[in-house]
């Protein structure tokens, strides 16, 4: 079984998913409890940081949630799938306002988090995809 298989499987999609969980559950409590500070380094406004904190909170809830299951739901599974590819486009929105990030270094750290989140969520897609052929399969016909 290749890699990307094996992180698509049943097993290897609930891993994905706690860590979705795991990672965004650690930018929330960073953004929320250190918004100031990691603002001055990054060059980003504090406020962004906190809505971004308070923002990813209901995903990490719900990533956690279906990594709990031994079959995630198709219809939750998907919702989480969106939001993250909408977190990927509302980045590469935020890193085209060079007002809203005007520094490298919160540049650098906007790009790397969509590139990790853009990861995440091809995984889940294909897991979701992979899902409901297996289940097409075993219906009869």
């Amino acid at each position: 079984m290749s890699f990307i298989a094996s992180l698509t499987s049943a097993t290897g999609l609930r891993r994905v998913l706690w860590a979705d969980a795991a990672a965004g559950g650690a930018m929330a409590a960073l953004h929320l409890a250190a918004a100031e500070p990691l603002a001055g380094l990054l060059g980003l406004s504090p406020a962004l940081l906190s809505a971004s904190g308070w923002l990813v909170l209901p995903f990490v809830l719900l990533a956690g949630s279906l990594a709990l299951r031994p079959a995630p739901a198709g219809g939750a599974l998907a919702l989480l799938v969106a939001g993250n590819f909408l977190w990927v486009l509302a980045s590469a929105a935020v890193l085209w306002d060079t007002a809203l990030v005007p520094g490298g270094w919160g540049q650098a750290y906007v790009a790397v988090q969509a590139a990790a989140v853009l990861v995440l969520a091809e995984l889940q897609w294909m897991g979701l995809r992979r899902g409901r052929t297996a289940a097409r399969a075993v219906q009869p016909a």
